[in-house]
């Protein structure tokens, strides 16, 4: 069945609509970033670039790296933004645009998540990187798709009874990292945990400048949390999106988190673009390594 104009939005030059991307336009192996500025960051250290373009926050560079061709796009914050990247993501390798209908050949997609985050648990350092093993949600994204059969409900009751979490707010869900990229950082010098994506950066991760939080102790309950031994070590706002739509859609995916902040120690990397560099030439020299 073909697709409707208004569901599979196209422009004019038959672009995916808000990435402004076509088919051919992007490698299997994506870098996301949330930050546009970011991408050249990460595509300076490309051999080659054979493309950029810009649409609105959805900035895209493809190029090579050590003769791997490799796409980088910023998301922009937000699981929102996530749910446009990756469907369209998906949709450029997965659709025949021409015809609006389903391929016949699934190609799937490695996705790296490149970002920033706060740690919550003291004993995790500034200026570390830490891998999501899991990913908890406390956006409603995943409750809008058919996603029951890859949540790990155990563990999402297990948080909502700790948290004492209120019925007004999204119920949270759990979701995990694919396996196999996983496994790539396991030689490395990284920290693997469980990362909790929130719908904001002040109240929703416990900030308070000037209004007043429903729940003033929230950023103490996340960091006394266990469920068999597992422990929320950081904050973020994008993992939860990223993993629960690639294992949705058939994608692999990771999440590489900067640690710039430590909550509970209240403090913040003097250096923070050191790190970030540090996780970037790490994630390229990983797709090249194991030929992604």
């Amino acid at each position: 069945m073909s697709l409707a104009s208004s569901e599979l939005i196209l422009n004019a030059d038959q672009s995916i609509y808000h990435l402004h991307l076509k088919p051919n336009e992007i490698s299997n192996n994506i870098i996301t970033v949330g930050d546009p500025d970011r991408v050249a960051e990460v595509s300076a250290h490309f051999d080659s670039i054979e493309l950029k373009k810009q649409k609105r926050e959805f900035v895209t560079h493809t190029g090579t790296y050590k003769n791997k061709r490799i796409s980088v796009i910023s998301t922009g914050i937000g699981t929102d933004n996530i749910d446009i990247v990756l469907n369209e993501l998906d949709a450029l390798v997965n659709i025949d645009f021409s015809h609006r209908v389903l391929k016949e050949k699934f190609t799937q997609l490695n996705i790296f998540r490149l970002g920033t985050s706060g740690a919550i648990q003291a004993n995790i350092p500034v200026d570390s990187i830490l891998i999501s093993e899991k990913a908890i949600g406390l956006d409603a994204l995943l409750h809008f798709y058919d996603a029951n059969h890859l949540l790990d409900k155990p563990f999402s009751e297990a948080f909502i009874k700790h948290m004492n979490w209120s019925v007004d707010k999204s119920s949270p869900y759990v979701v995990s990292a694919s396996t196999d990229l996983l496994n790539l950082y396991n030689e490395l010098d990284v920290l693997k945990g469980i990362t909790l994506t929130n719908v904001g950066f002040y109240g929703p991760q416990g900030r308070m400048l000037r209004l007043p939080l429903f729940d003033k102790k929230m950023k103490d309950s996340l960091e006394s949390f266990r469920f068999k031994n597992q422990l929320i070590t950081n904050l973020e706002m994008e993992t939860s999106g990223i993993y629960g739509l690639a294992a949705l859609l058939g994608h692999k995916a990771v999440s590489v988190n900067c640690i710039l902040a430590n909550r509970a120690n209240e403090t913040f990397s003097a250096h923070p673009n050191e790190v970030v560099k540090k996780a970037i030439k790490m994630t390229l020299d990983l797709m090249v390594k194991n030929d992604l």
